[in-house]
């Protein structure tokens, strides 16, 4: 992005209201179909769009291109107004469908029937394929452009009443079957589709198509700048054709702008592999954390605040390019670092015994909810009891020269509490299994007393036999790296471990009260968040968002 915020679509509108061009104004568009949930790249859409308008003082619509009634439904359509509300966005009652504006694009389109700039075809899809041409070869004009005008309209005014079945009929646009532009090659601009639609019932058998109805939309509403990916780069004279060819009084002429799409690597961005992953129940559905769905980025814990930052980091660009996870994992950390409060969590629970510590004795330590670089008051009492737990990893029986936590003979520090020493432990006889790790501690260690003349150089988490039991579910990346070549099947590169569900994690007892939607810090372990739907549903369970570290390159490449 350039200094300040100006990448190209600004430069483009700064000009624009230096022209006064459209009175000044700035009016754009955010075109959903209501066929699917959004993923974070439409988030990237949905940030520049009302954030522009935001910044200029303009006004963005949230508009459903509800034109094929076989793919939408109003739960799509509910989800993709949570989704843009959850971002922080306000459409402030600028919500719009394609379907407002049919009657409308109806008359429009015998319009354009009189003008000699339409027809209806009967040719079958496949006919109308074969006659295409090729981008070397022109294509053919279909035989049925030669028939009246007169006829055409008939025909299309049969269309709408429904005598006609799917497939027989199509309405194309009148343009140039040798033009270099494929898309301009008499592009279909209606179908026959007998379907319900779940806004305007069985009012309609004939829908417009996308290049037809989304510039007439567009022009409609008074869109100031239509906002788009660079895959709609070759529609774009399509788009400027109807434009320019429609006999409509409209405010502002429109102009299409594309920029480059986000790509995240690691993940799914395609909406038929995202599907895919949901009918093949790889996943648990569209909310599942794992996903880049908005519903699934918000089920982890993710923040709005963090993805908004992502997609300005981004920027916006004409050239497509990919953007490694690690850029997404770092705007959550440094989102989280301050809003997250820290405590203590056990995922891999190893028993410790205090053997010198009083059996019957409950002490109360004053543990801070935040460290020091972060300007927040707040803590809690963390009990310390005889009987601890600790992570397995932070023990081992015959350790390295350079590890630094707890093993026979050696002595760490407990987080906010004593140091301990190793002093034996206790195994399982078949197995060998490491049972309990016996320790001592010294009374004069305690945290935040005086110096105590001596250096340790580990300090560990732990919590107290007052814990509790929980499910953590650890999220890691969707897909592995890919080895050479892009595999054909993506399925072959799903992470294996991209889910792994804890069921015996213990937790300090302060968790207990944790609401749903709240998010910590499990010190040492990474930012979790209460799982809403599980809350909910009387059950606590923690969802990790992002580790504190990135650790994948040294873990998986």
């Amino acid at each position: 992005m350039e200094p300040h915020g100006r990448d190209f679509i600004r430069r483009i509108i700064d000009e624009d209201i230096q022209a006064h061009r459209h009175e000044g104004k700035v009016v754009t568009r955010f075109p959903p179909e209501p066929n699917g949930f959004l993923h974070i790249g439409h988030a990237k859409s949905i940030c520049l769009n009302f954030g522009i308008a935001e910044e200029y003082g303009g006004v963005c619509h949230l508009r459903f291109d509800d034109t094929d009634p076989t793919k939408e439904d109003v739960v799509y359509e509910a989800s993709i107004q949570e989704d843009v509300r959850w971002l922080g966005f306000d459409w402030k009652g600028n919500l719009f469908h394609a379907s407002d504006y049919f009657d409308q694009m109806y008359e429009l389109a015998c319009k354009l029937i009189e003008d000699k700039k339409a027809y209806v075809c009967g040719l079958s899809e496949e006919e109308i394929r074969q006659t295409r041409g090729t981008v070397t070869t022109p294509g053919s004009i279909s035989p049925f452009a030669a028939k009246p005008v007169e006829e055409h309209l008939d025909l299309f005014r049969r269309m709408k009443a429904g005598e006609f079945s799917d497939g027989t009929y199509v309405l194309r646009a009148r343009i140039d079957m040798a033009a270099a532009n494929m898309k301009m090659r008499d592009p279909l601009l209606y179908r026959i589709r007998h379907a319900h639609h779940y806004r305007t019932k069985d009012k309609w058998c004939l829908y417009p198509m996308y290049d037809y109805a989304h510039p007439l939309s567009d022009a409609i509403e008074g869109i100031t700048h239509s906002i788009c990916t660079l895959e709609f780069e070759n529609n774009r004279e399509l788009y400027d054709w109807v434009v320019n060819h429609v006999r409509g009084h409209f405010k502002y002429k429109p102009h299409q702008y594309e920029f480059a799409r986000l790509d995240l690597q690691s993940t799914v961005m395609s909406k038929r592999k995202l599907l895919q992953l949901v009918e093949k129940k790889i996943v648990s559905g569209w909310d599942d954390p794992r996903l880049p769905t908005l519903a699934g980025l918000r089920r982890r814990g993710c923040t709005p605040d963090a993805v908004r930052k992502f997609c300005e980091l981004v920027g916006i660009s004409k050239a497509n390019s990919s953007v490694e996870m690690s850029q997404f994992e770092f705007c959550l950390r440094d989102d989280l670092n301050a809003k997250a409060p820290r405590v203590m969590a056990v995922l891999r629970p190893l028993k410790v015994i205090i053997d010198n510590y009083p059996a019957d004795q409950v002490e109360m330590l004053d543990a801070s909810y935040w460290p020091h670089d972060i300007p927040k008051t707040g803590s809690r009492d963390v009990p310390f009891t005889k009987e601890l737990y600790i992570e397995k990893d932070d023990f081992m029986e015959h350790p390295p020269k350079d590890f630094y936590r707890l093993a026979p003979g050696k002595e760490v520090r407990l987080r906010y509490g004593y140091c301990i020493t190793c002093t034996r432990i206790d195994k399982d006889e078949a197995t060998g299994e490491i049972l309990a790790v016996h320790c001592t501690y010294d009374p004069d260690t305690k945290s935040g007393s005086a110096p105590m003349g001596r250096k340790v150089k580990g300090t560990i988490h732990w919590v107290s036999s007052h814990s509790f039991t929980a499910e953590v579910r650890l999220y890691d990346r969707l897909l592995l790296e890919s080895e050479g070549e892009e595999e054909t099947d993506f399925l072959a590169r799903i992470n294996p471990r991209s889910l792994e569900v804890l069921a015996e994690c213990r937790l300090e007892p302060s968790l207990k009260t944790a609401i749903s939607s709240e998010r910590f810090q499990f010190e040492r372990q990474g930012y979790f968040f209460v799982d809403p739907v599980d809350f909910h549903a009387g059950k606590l369970a923690f969802n990790r968002i992002v580790t504190l570290k990135d650790t994948w390159a040294k873990k998986h490449r």
